[in-house]
């Protein structure tokens, strides 16, 4: 096979755009000029080397097939806009080409190679993507909405409109320049000014204004726009849209006096809970504790022999005083979870479960209950409000545990995440008397039971004060369970907080 190289090399060598040039039915590359070695990314040693060896990623396109095929046919052929995937420098990048397979036939009319010509149309297929994507986007908001639009030449100072331009500014439709910014809100003249001078340089506008209506009304509207430029870099055209908002005016107007009014109303009743905690702390306290210093000094005293009524009476009494000191202790600590005062420390959850057994001491060996534990993380909270959410779980889980059988508790962890943050999941899965699991969630609400207070001491306020603490953490919990067969309580927590 005949190849006149010198030719060939004259023809790659003296042009700027991608040539390069192949034989056999591999397409054995035989010259390449720098724009293409360039082009292909794959270093200066590719002459002699298979064209899919070069470029492996383009095996499933067409042109390994159509440069082949010009050397069987000897039809040239030409493609555009091609999209092509390369690999260059260990990175994949996407290109489009307009490009040509031309078949080299020497003087005895043999084909002895294809030559390969190129330009990278890339910026060009970007840059018309982005005209046509915008211009459909406009038309599908005209389209689609009571819009109008408008091009100013700058030159000429001509307005020309369409869609609802005009009858959104009550104008005609050969209304000049000045009679557009007559229609213009006084106050509103010199912020139009900047928006424009500003827009000479950013070549976008975008604003809102005031249009004064035949009838002296106010009528609001939204001005878009973009400056066009030649090629030196002179605003030529002003295109844009403009939107009728005044009933969007009135509703944000509308909104911010409900927002007032509403940050107003919960400001009130902010206050109001602040002064029921007072008067919870230092009016109902005092009082229940007078009620059971008497009932005990009645009680002991020893000149008067109480009969076994009596006697019933006074344990009724004290158990009463007992239970609602427990009310407003709940309500007090279920009130105030929600501050942020409480500072947020490292806490050994280890410790917590250690020193809850010891709270609950007498409990556990009066049921005979085992406690069977994990080791747990150290994480960041208040520890006061740790300590009270772990201590209801596992007061409940004894409390409400089978007369027939001890009660059983047992602490499982594992590690999890949070809102793609490292959180520690606690699983307290007791024996006892169980829930329905259609109330797994409105346990947790405030003053909620599913057993009567006669049959289970609390105030109703224990579950309750456990979310509201696992919220206050960023943490959760949840319940499942079934009658008669236990419940089990799963926190999740994270390590860290961002709270103070």
């Amino acid at each position: 096979m005949y190849l006149n190289i010198g030719l060939l090399n004259d023809i790659v060598n003296n042009t700027p755009l991608p040539i390069a040039v192949y034989s056999g039915n591999e397409l054995k590359i035989e010259l390449a000029n720098a724009a293409m070695i360039k082009t292909w990314g794959k270093g200066d040693q590719v002459i002699g080397k298979k064209y899919l060896d070069v470029l492996p990623e383009i095996k499933n396109e067409d042109f390994f097939k159509e440069a082949t095929d010009v050397l069987k046919t000897g039809m040239p052929f030409h493609g555009k806009i091609k999209r092509v995937d390369l690999v260059i420098d260990g990175i994949m990048t996407t290109h489009y080409f307009n490009y040509s397979f031309i078949p080299l036939i020497n003087a005895e009319g043999i084909i002895y190679g294809v030559m390969n010509t190129g330009t990278d149309v890339t910026d060009l297929y970007v840059a018309q993507q982005k005209i046509k994507s915008s211009e459909e986007r406009l038309k599908m908001a005209i389209d689609t909405s009571d819009l109008g639009t408008y091009e100013i030449d700058l030159t000429t100072k001509k307005l020309q409109t369409s869609g609802s331009f005009n009858s959104i500014l009550s104008i005609s439709t050969d209304a000049s320049n000045e009679e557009l910014i007559e229609k213009i809100h006084q106050d509103d003249l010199v912020m139009l000014k900047k928006e424009y001078e500003n827009a000479l340089i950013t070549a976008k506008i975008g604003c809102q204004t005031r249009i004064i209506n035949k009838d002296h009304t106010i009528k609001w509207v939204k001005i878009r726009g973009e400056v066009i430029k030649d090629e030196n870099g002179k605003p030529t055209t002003i295109i844009g849209i403009i939107q009728d908002i005044s009933e969007q005016r009135e509703f944000e107007e509308e909104l911010k006096k409900q927002v007032v009014s509403s940050t107003e109303e919960l400001r009130r009743s902010n206050d109001d809970l602040l002064h029921f905690a007072n008067v919870v702390s230092h009016d109902l306290r005092e009082p229940v504790r007078k009620i059971k210093m008497y009932n005990n000094i009645l009680r002991d005293e020893k000149n008067i022999d109480y009969n076994d009524n009596c006697k019933k009476y006074f344990q009724k009494i004290d158990h009463s005083a007992q239970r609602m000191q427990n009310l407003i202790e709940g309500i007090l600590s279920y009130s105030t979870v929600g501050k942020n005062t409480q500072p947020v420390q490292p806490i050994d959850l280890n410790a917590v479960i250690e020193n809850i057994k010891i709270d609950l001491e007498l409990v556990i060996k009066e049921k005979g209950a085992i406690l069977v534990g994990c080791d747990l993380p150290e994480i960041e909270g208040v520890p006061i409000l740790i300590s009270q959410l772990f201590y209801n779980l596992m007061q409940n889980a004894l409390k409400f545990s089978k007369a027939s059988e001890p009660p059983r508790v047992v602490i499982t962890c594992s590690k999890t995440i949070i809102e793609g943050k490292d959180a520690v999941q606690i699983v307290i899965k007791d024996n006892g008397i169980g829930m329905d699991a259609a109330y797994a969630e409105r346990i947790f609400s405030a003053f909620e039971r599913l057993h009567s207070k006669d049959d289970y001491e609390g105030n109703g306020l224990g579950l309750a004060l456990c979310r509201k603490i696992a919220i206050r953490h960023h943490g959760t919990i949840t319940a499942t369970g079934e009658k008669d067969n236990g419940a089990e309580f799963t926190v999740t927590l994270p390590l860290k907080q961002l709270i103070n």
